[in-house]
């Protein structure tokens, strides 16, 4: 017993000493054996920031509820801070660090209010955290753009997944644990290989003028979204940046003049200050990535065209495996999957009801191939949530599927296939594909069959890129009419919203690869095309049918293929030419800024969100915590040996979050 009580004193005193080495809690007590400690430091580009106001807080756990504060203390001379607290009971609690600083008084009322409008921040994340926690300008932009749409009034709150998932994306920004820039950020596909980087760096020292007490006015009027009131500080300051990073770019690049304590950074204004991550899995799996689906806890389901190949030069065969990546861009373990049927799936991906995950195998291979496509391209595969193949060896194959690319489960679980060479839509009753059965409207009112998508009340629309039409069917697949008109030209991806429209994606001058048309005729169709197409366009469908006179166009789109509808309902185009994304208001007019109609530009109307990130696009959709995905799908030169593109790029925190499986129209988390 004397042992034991002399151990106990012994580690009590342990602590105590380490207690008097950094500033104690609030609370005045040392952290006991039922406490945890966290400690950090605060700093500015210009070196620690003392009398630093920190707070632990954990996030609120539904849009609206307040941050709860664990723990405060104040940063000493040189920065430093320690705080003890009791650990949340949810497991899944999302903890971060704010730390208030700067003088108040920059030429309005802040003084009176006692604002201090330097909030530097950390996320913590999920679980317990050893060793120092850093809180800079660097990981205050990390944290403002990865909870972009989970921040309001500098606090943090929302449903999971998407708040957890949008905290572990932050640390592929900013390393908490040195305020330095995260690993997969300084490196490889990313790195020196795109601008995402530079821009990250030059938006820390944006924030580093105000954290020196010089430009915070300014920073917060050109941060401030329209129609709404100015930030305060610097966290929601740069959480408004990411919402709508179009907006005043080349003034807030201006604020970094003089400031160059973050390298490397940009040489010139961005058109928008968007950060763009690029995630590879493993690194040698994503060849020809054509489409994403996420399942209930946010993990990227993912289909490739090809086996991968570094070389483009030398000859590759279709995919046999199904890529499945973390929200953070690591392979979930035990993946990527293989069998079941699978060979080179193109645009389709889909998780239904069940979690199970659908590949549409079009037979994608490179020229030079020895197999013949024709006997793999008519079949989809199945696979569990855990990704064990559940379709047999060879696919499932009844229901008349043929080169299948788009495809969808509705909330009833029914999955639907479009035959891009069968001129009809494959059925699944309740993803049971052996009564899989084919849906052929005859004629020539579906040509090419690409798109497909599910409206609120169950219907099916399908693109036809050969027949410059949509098709509308009934929940049960009967075919109501083909809409034709209002711009539709070339459709080929397709997405509904939760108003009950659907906008369709014209391609102009993209022929969709099948019935006769190969890749190398798609390749030779776009490789001139330098310019904004003049077919290329969105086209909005209401729900009895009918259409706008005129196509909502501008420069943002290029060559459009995947559409999306984010969790506001608005629109969101991914490119196969122009290495730009476009963002649209949709139907919902109050998700949009001030004056904006249905069909305006949200991003830039010259440009769109542009990434040097981006190769040739297919896909676009949108994660539940907000991230805009795309699928690299093809390079810029697109050797047909192996076209395939490496990457699939994310933009962080962009877009509305939606509630996965997407079963059609989006659901806000």
């Amino acid at each position: 017993m004397r042992r034991r009580s002399a151990a106990l004193l012994t580690a009590l005193l342990a602590s105590l000493a380490v207690g008097a080495a950094y500033p104690q809690s609030s609370d005045g007590s040392p952290p006991g054996l039922d406490r945890l400690r966290q400690s950090g430091e605060v700093r500015g580009a210009r070196g620690p920031l003392p009398g630093a106001e920190v707070t632990l807080l954990q996030a609120g756990d539904r849009p609206g509820a307040g941050a709860r504060p664990l723990a405060r203390a104040r940063s000493d001379s040189r920065g430093r801070f320690s705080l003890s607290y009791r650990a949340p009971h949810s497991p899944d609690a999302v903890l971060y660090l704010t730390a208030d600083a700067g003088r108040s008084g920059y030429g309005d009322d802040r003084a009176a209010r006692g604002v201090r409008p330097v909030r530097l921040v950390a996320m913590l994340g999920v679980g317990r955290r050893t060793g120092k926690v850093v809180l800079n300008e660097r990981t205050t932009v990390a944290a403002g753009f990865a909870m972009a749409q989970f921040t309001q009034g500098g606090e943090v709150a929302g449903r999971g997944p998407g708040l957890q998932n949008a905290a572990a994306v932050s640390h592929n920004l900013a390393d908490v644990g040195d305020g330095t820039v995260a690993t997969l950020l300084a490196t490889a596909p990313n790195g020196d290989r795109t601008s995402t980087l530079r821009a990250f760096n030059t938006l820390a020292d944006i924030l580093s003028g105000c954290t020196a007490g010089q430009t915070c006015d300014a920073l917060f009027e050109l941060a401030a979204r329209p129609g709404a009131p100015a930030p305060r500080e610097t966290f929601q300051a740069v959480a408004d940046i990411a919402r709508l990073p179009g907006q005043h770019a080349t003034g807030l690049f201006a604020l970094a003049d003089g400031r160059n304590t973050y390298r490397p950074r940009l040489a010139k204004a961005p058109d928008a200050w968007t950060l763009a991550l690029r995630y590879v899995g493993n690194g040698h799996e994503l060849d020809g990535p054509g489409n994403v689906a996420f399942d209930a806890e946010g993990t990227a389901w993912i289909v490739n065209n090809y086996t991968f190949g570094a070389d483009p030069s030398r000859s590759v065969c279709g995919s046999r495996i199904l890529s499945r990546l973390t929200p953070t861009g690591a392979d979930v373990p035990g993946a990527p999957y293989r069998g079941g049927g699978l060979y080179g799936a193109g645009f389709g991906a889909a998780v239904d009801p069940r979690g199970h995950a659908w590949a549409a195998n079009f037979g994608f291979q490179g020229t030079g191939c020895p197999l013949d496509a024709g006997r793999l391209y008519r079949s989809v595969s199945e696979f569990g949530p855990d990704g064990r193949p559940l379709s047999p060896p060879r696919g499932w194959r009844r229901g008349g599927i043929l080169q299948p690319q788009g495809t969808l489960s509705d909330r009833d679980g029914n999955v639907w296939v479009a035959n891009c060479g069968g001129r009809s839509v494959t059925r699944i009753p309740d993803g049971d594909a052996r009564r899989a059965r084919n849906i052929a409207p005859g004629g020539d009112s579906l040509v090419k069959p690409f798109g497909v998508t599910v409206d609120t009340r169950g219907r099916a629309w399908v693109t036809g890129n050969g027949s410059d039409s949509v098709t509308l069917l009934s929940p049960q697949g009967r075919p109501l009419r083909s809409i034709t008109g209002g711009g539709i030209k070339r459709p080929m991806g397709i997405a509904a919203d939760s108003l009950g429209h659907v906008y369709v994606a014209n391609g102009g001058a993209v022929v969709a690869p099948c019935e006769g048309t190969t890749p190398a005729m798609v390749a030779e169709a776009v490789a001139d095309i330098v310019t904004r197409h003049v077919d290329a366009s969105v086209t909005m469908i209401r729900p009895d049918g009918t259409t706008p006179a005129e196509p909502f166009v501008n420069d943002g789109l290029f060559l459009p293929w995947g559409i999306a509808v984010d969790g506001d309902d608005t629109v969101w185009v991914a490119n196969f030419g122009g290495h730009r994304l476009a963002n649209l208001c949709g139907a919902r007019l109050s998700a949009c800024p001030p004056g904006l109609r249905t069909g305006d530009p949200i991003s830039p109307a010259d440009t769109g969100y542009t990434s040097d990130g981006l190769e040739r696009n297919t896909a676009v959709q949108i994660d539940p915590s907000g991230n805009v995905w795309l699928a690299n799908n093809w390079r810029d030169v697109p050797v047909q040996t192996n076209p395939g593109g490496h990457e699939m790029v994310v933009f962080v925190g962009l877009a509305a979050p939606v509630r996965t499986p997407l079963f059609g129209p989006p659901r806000h988390l």
